[in-house]
């Protein structure tokens, strides 16, 4: 955790961030031995391949076009839209060596692969459908969706994808589309798994992404609280006593202090018993 922290913790500076480095550590979790050097020079092969297709002053269409050849055409990356919330989905090696990715991953190997050959891209939260973002000299943005293959999305095609993911009940908003720093990408990537381990009840998975989270937020309440709770369901009643009285102290008035003063009592007297 602490080679994340030193990543992205809150002492780093969002532009100094390394987005590929941060997200490798991310995966690091699945995979201890993960060799990390091996996917950065992927990715660079993959940039030099695009660079050595690009015109000497490529415009913002050639540079998608070239992208997009490179990493959907040629190396076939794409979607997984068959298993969407495989957590394998969620790795940056995993997605680099199956060809699977959701939109979050395979945005940030386009990212990464962009800025190499001079392209700068943004990150962009759309809720439940994560994109990317281009600013033309002019001001004039171009958003694209690496889940469906490097596709530029007009507004329209925004609020279709919000229709088929939230049944209609969600209207799209100026802000919906709005730039987001690398840490909210990383933290992103980091919700997504968080959200599947806790549907499988893989506490002991989730335990590892909360840590994370905690590095990059330490004085969020409802994470250390839902830290405490799975060390509660592993069974480490000492660490989880620990996360819920810093919960308390950091959120005293909290609607539910007085049930988790009722459960930290209730793990202390069954320490007390073990004594």
């Amino acid at each position: 955790m602490q080679r994340f922290s030193d990543v992205v913790g809150p002492s780093v500076e969002d532009e100094r961030i390394d987005l590929l480095g941060g997200a490798l550590l991310i995966a690091e979790t699945e995979y201890p031995q993960l060799r990390p050097e091996l996917y950065i020079r992927k990715i660079e092969e993959l940039a030099l391949r695009a660079k050595s297709l690009l015109s000497e002053t490529p415009d913002a269409a050639q540079s998608i076009q070239v992208l997009n050849r490179v990493l959907f055409e040629e190396e076939q990356l794409r979607g997984n839209n068959d298993d969407y919330y495989d957590p394998r989905n969620s790795f940056l090696n995993d997605v680099l060596d199956r060809k699977l990715g959701i939109p979050i991953t395979l945005a940030v190997i386009y990212m990464e692969i962009a800025r190499r050959i001079g392209f700068p891209l943004f990150g962009v939260g759309m809720p439940g459908h994560f994109l990317l973002k281009h600013y033309d000299v002019d001001g004039r943005e171009s958003l694209i969706d690496c889940f469906e293959s490097g596709k530029i999305l007009s507004a329209t095609d925004c609020q279709r994808r919000l229709n088929e993911i939230y049944s209609g009940q969600l209207t799209l908003q100026p802000n919906f589309l709005g730039a987001i720093p690398r840490r909210q990408i990383l933290m992103r990537m980091l919700n997504n798994l968080r959200s599947v381990y806790l549907t499988r009840r893989n506490f002991r998975k989730g335990l590892q992404i909360v840590d994370l989270i905690l590095a990059i937020y330490p004085r969020s309440p409802e994470d250390v609280k839902q830290r405490a709770v799975m060390l509660h369901e592993l069974g480490q009643a000492s660490r989880a006593l620990e996360d819920f009285d810093l919960y308390l102290k950091m959120s005293p008035e909290a609607s539910d202090a007085d049930e988790i003063r009722q459960v930290s009592l209730s793990i202390r007297r069954k320490l007390a018993t073990l004594n």
